[in-house]
């Protein structure tokens, strides 16, 4: 079996280390060979660092990324080429000396020129495994571009756009008919003043709809945007090399970490933050490094180690090595791997499909099984961290539990959050008069309750900002069913008080803490102003102080009665059950 096993042909590497020896010609040749190789390398990393601290490299990365990967390969071949040619000159192969050639093999000249197109093969292999992803990166960009161009088009324009940059290259025109929320004397007045068509073109319908439409003003205004766009790259990059940045110092591009930002991560951290301007030097060194870390790799960085195996198994099989073998020598400690890595591939492929179908995605608010509730703040291919919504803690799982474990995600296709305030009333307060109140604390809130930004956290219809003549902060958008706020409900009669239950939808999980905190305190100013009384949870026998403490409640019943002519009972006072 021994004997069998050794007769068995693992193709012609066995000949490439006598062929070098012998020839004293050829073993020059092969040091000249490496002795390039080791000087291209050395140029390669020179050219690389001198790419990477030149404004053209921020600037157009991906040409950038593929001149530093192209040169590499332009000089080995060209190595390579001189390396055969001398051969071919000199001609360093004495083919008569060689012996007698048997049938099927190869003269040594063949040998070595065949030797020689490996590593033209594998060079160009890892060109193209190299080149693919900068390639599809591109592509991935450049769709990107496409979507910031879309997302500028329907904010009017970005905070940092000069000169109202929107309407040169785009105007609107008003619509034919007015809309149903307006009548025709509003309409018309609008339209007679500068003032008033603006008011108009950020209107929005009830269904919050925009109305009228635009035209173009440029020929081409994606192209016009582009220039727009890397015109604010180059003052930012400007502002960073200058000094005249929040650092207060030079930035120097090319040094780890990374200083500033290419004009690729200055789109992302700008999409990332809503499209704010990215002020120069704003944020620590290698920022944008540090929010990668640990993320895991994507297909496009995988993709260039599959091709190059590729190729690799390719110029094996041409130098006819039995891959039968090769497998059968490999099989038994891949199998073994494989158990050994059982979990981990779980993880990996649970990881892909988790990115394929989107089912999880960082920034997610999740609960886990055990109750545990967070953000996602990481997914790896082996483990997943989920940060606790109050800071507090961090949950590390297998990435594997995302798929085959039952989790509530109040993120994914979710864009309306109650946030539900609980309150209990004096038995001596009318409960309509209650509702009414508490329907005006809802409105309120609608208005009031915003984050640092001054973006409202109540999802809405149409935006208040809007009646101010001024774009809206986001709250009126992506609703797609119809909601009518805020919603009050009597909930019981309890021991010592009167139960009422209101909610208004905010915009996601996290802003119905801060939503219901606003509502409390416009609740209790409420309260106070209308007398409504929050009794305490004791029982109190009463000795004709009952008849008094209504007297004192009846005084106020006239303003009550105002706040429910003006602001009604809600849905309460339809008729209509509704879904809850």
């Amino acid at each position: 079996m021994a004997e069998e096993i050794s007769e068995i042909s693992v193709g012609q590497f066995d000949t490439v280390s006598q062929l070098i020896a012998s020839s004293v010609s050829l073993q020059l040749a092969v040091i000249g060979l490496i002795i390039g190789i080791i000087i291209i390398s050395v140029v390669y990393r020179k050219f690389s660092f001198w790419v990477k601290t030149q404004k053209f490299n921020h600037v157009r990365p991906h040409v950038a990324r593929f001149a530093r990967k192209i040169i590499l390969p332009f000089l080995a071949i060209a190595l390579i080429s001189s390396v055969n040619m001398y051969i071919q000159v000199f001609e360093l192969f004495d083919e008569e000396s060689a012996g007698i050639q048997l049938e099927g093999e190869l003269a040594p000249s063949e040998v070595f020129a065949k030797m020689l197109n490996t590593l033209n093969i594998l060079v160009i292999g890892y060109t193209i495994s190299q080149l693919v992803p900068i390639a599809l990166t591109k592509r991935d960009s450049s769709v990107l571009e496409r979507q910031d161009f879309e997302a500028w088009r329907e904010m009017r324009g970005f905070p940092d756009d000069a000169d109202d940059f929107f309407h040169k290259l785009y105007k609107w025109i008003p619509p034919k008919q007015k809309p149903d929320d307006l009548t025709d004397e509003e309409f018309n007045s609008y339209m007679q003043t500068e003032q008033g068509i603006q008011y108009l073109e950020t209107f929005r319908t009830s269904q919050g709809n925009p109305i009228g439409s635009y035209e173009k003003n440029a020929k081409n205004p994606f192209e016009q945007w582009k220039k727009s766009e890397r015109k604010k790259y180059e003052k930012y990059f400007n502002y960073c090399t200058s000094g005249n940045n929040a650092s207060g110092r030079k930035l120097f591009p090319g040094v780890i970490p990374e200083e500033i930002y290419p004009i690729d991560i200055w789109r992302e951290q700008k999409r990332n933050s809503g499209f704010d301007p990215i002020i120069s030097g704003n944020k620590p060194p290698g920022h944008s490094r540090k929010q990668k870390e640990g993320v895991p790799k994507s297909a496009k960085q995988v993709l260039p180690i599959l091709i190059f195996v590729g190729v690799v198994i390719g110029v094996v099989s041409w130098w006819q090595v039995d891959l039968i073998v090769l497998a059968t020598a490999t099989g038994g400690l891949a199998f073994g791997v494989g158990l050994a890595l059982k979990e981990t591939l779980e993880n990996y492929f649970s990881y892909i499909l988790i990115r394929k179908d989107k089912v999880v995605k960082e920034g997610d608010r999740v609960q886990l099984q055990s109750g545990y509730n967070g953000y996602v703040h990481k997914i790896t291919p082996r483990v997943t961290y989920i940060r606790h919504g109050l800071n507090e803690s961090v949950a590390i799982i297998p990435t594997r539990q995302l798929v085959s474990a039952e989790i509530i995600n109040y993120t994914k296709e979710i864009k309306l959050v109650p946030a539900v305030v609980n309150v209990g009333v004096s038995y001596l307060n009318n409960p309509r008069q209650v509702t009414s109140i508490l329907v005006k604390v809802g409105k309120r809130a609608m208005i009031e309750a915003r984050d640092a930004k001054g973006r409202h956290l109540v999802r809405q219809n149409r935006c208040p900002y809007l009646e101010e003549n001024k774009p809206s902060c986001g709250c009126d958008k992506d609703i797609h069913v119809d909601v009518t706020q805020p919603v009050v409900r009597f909930d019981k009669f309890n021991d010592s008080s009167l139960d009422f239950s209101m909610w208004v939808y905010v915009r996601d999980y996290g802003a119905q803490f801060k939503t219901k905190s606003d509502m409390r305190l416009i609740m209790y100013e409420e309260f106070k102003k209308y007398d409504i009384r929050i009794p305490w949870p004791i029982r109190t026998v009463y000795q004709g102080d009952e008849k008094r403490e209504e007297q004192e409640i009846n005084q106020l019943d006239s303003k009550r009665n105002e706040v429910m002519d003006e602001y009604g009972l809600g849905d309460l006072g339809r008729g209509e059950s509704g879904d809850e």
